[in-house]
């Protein structure tokens, strides 16, 4: 789960739709032309979690479009606007997760051919999806640095146009009816918060935003192992740390030309989050709201933890924006939140070894309600003395109140524990 690492090629800007700026008409002209094609997603309150934050929260679930993301109107809205020509020939994108998907399967439904271009790496399942929805997939080099040197050759040779995730006017536009939807409904928002990598969603929804008479703030929230955008607007001190990201869909390791200068314009934070709290996040809104998000979709949750008072007392949109996710990471993701939430525990106890000892603790656990997941037990490295054995128990609790009960019960019956653990 690296980060997309684009460069800016001078292929990557001739696909830039002339210099001026955007504005909220270009927005409103992407809605009305993809109308029918794109549905609009439910934007509803979320009770639970605007008594969790003490903010009143609205989800856009975007998470719920086709394709799993948002990243389809930014692709539609290109397409349409491309010539006869243009069409004929086909498009090419560089992507390995919701923009290949995106332009896969429009660019199927309006008959233009497409190409997506992937890093060898890319997880079989994500290649087999976009191929399943009708694009040529060409896998090429190790990661997206390597995949993006294939772009200029496949460009000149077969006459394709560039659909870029985020550096495009056109597909700015798309992103922002986003935006035209959450204050259609709900034209009385504060805030709105937008996930952000290459900053074309946060691009476009501060443009729908922007000429509001009511216009409500716009926060921008990023992993502090990616805060490009952050980093290039001089909202965040420190570098690009990179590396595996929970949020692969944000995990971008150079904020985008065009988009720099909408946030800078027109964006009034970008806030930084850890991964924990985009774990937390994830883990929360399956919980509460039954709802499935990718990293970057549960940025914005993310942001409103992690910053209780900026959003206390404030009516907060908050764009689920994605929800393609790894089913082994999400098992991962839960896991890990239980242990942050005290439900699962190591236990560390030295038993004298005699026949029976771990049979007795085991049955003590059991009978205090815990259910044991793993047991790790050594005579040789890391027991006391050579007549003890020191176990390291995993055990999952249906409440964190139940450790200090389970605790008290092992001492009650012989048992040293050394450590109890939530890590």
């Amino acid at each position: 789960m690296g980060a997309t690492s684009l460069s800016e090629p001078a292929a990557v800007h001739a696909s830039l739709v002339g210099t001026g700026w955007l504005s909220s008409v270009d927005v409103r002209a992407a809605a009305a032309r993809f109308a029918g094609r794109i549905p609009q997603t439910p934007f509803l309150p979320s009770q639970t979690l605007s008594e969790l934050t003490q903010a009143e929260v609205w989800l856009k679930f975007e998470n719920l479009q086709f394709t799993g993301s948002f990243k389809q109107r930014g692709a539609l809205n290109t397409l349409l606007l491309l010539s006869e020509e243009d069409r004929a020939r086909g498009v090419i994108a560089i992507s390995a997760g919701n923009h290949a998907q995106g332009v896969a399967y429009h660019a199927a439904q309006l008959g233009v051919p497409a190409t997506i271009v992937m890093p060898r790496g890319t997880p079989a399942v994500k290649a087999n999806r976009t191929r399943a929805l009708g694009a040529e997939v060409l896998l090429h080099g190790e990661d997206f640095a390597e995949a993006s040197a294939a772009l200029p050759g496949l460009l000149e040779t077969r006459g394709l146009t560039l659909i870029h995730p985020f550096d495009d006017d056109r597909v700015i536009a798309g992103q922002g009816t986003v935006a035209l939807e959450m204050l259609d409904d709900r034209p009385d928002l504060d805030v709105i918060v937008v996930p952000v990598g290459g900053g074309g969603l946060i691009s476009g929804v501060a443009l729908a935003a922007h000429e509001r008479a009511d216009r409500p703030r716009i926060v921008g929230v990023q992993s502090d192992m990616f805060p490009s955008m952050a980093l290039a607007t001089g909202r965040w001190p420190d570098a690009v740390r990179g590396g595996s990201s929970i949020a692969e869909g944000i995990a971008v390791a150079a904020a985008g030309f065009r988009t720099r200068q909408y946030v800078e314009a027109l964006v009034d934070d970008v806030l930084v989050v850890g991964e924990g709290a985009i774990e937390t996040a994830i883990a929360l809104l399956l919980q509460i709201e039954k709802t499935l998000c990718e990293g970057a979709g549960a940025a914005g949750l993310a942001a409103v933890l992690s910053n209780p008072r900026a959003f206390a007392g404030k009516r907060v949109g908050l764009i689920l924006s994605g929800g393609n996710i790894d089913n082994r990471l999400l098992t991962a993701i839960l896991r890990r939140q239980q242990v942050r939430e005290g439900t699962i525990v190591r236990l560390v106890v030295q038993l004298p070894d005699r026949a029976g000892s771990l049979g007795r603790l085991c049955a003590e656990i059991g009978r205090q309600g815990g259910n044991i997941g793993t047991v790790s037990h050594d005579r040789t490295f890391l027991a006391a003395d050579a007549k003890s054995a020191r176990v390291e128990v995993e055990v999952e609790l249906a409440d964190s109140e139940l450790l200090d009960p389970l605790l008290r019960s092992l001492d009650a019956e012989g048992f040293v524990v050394e450590a109890a653990t939530a890590s």
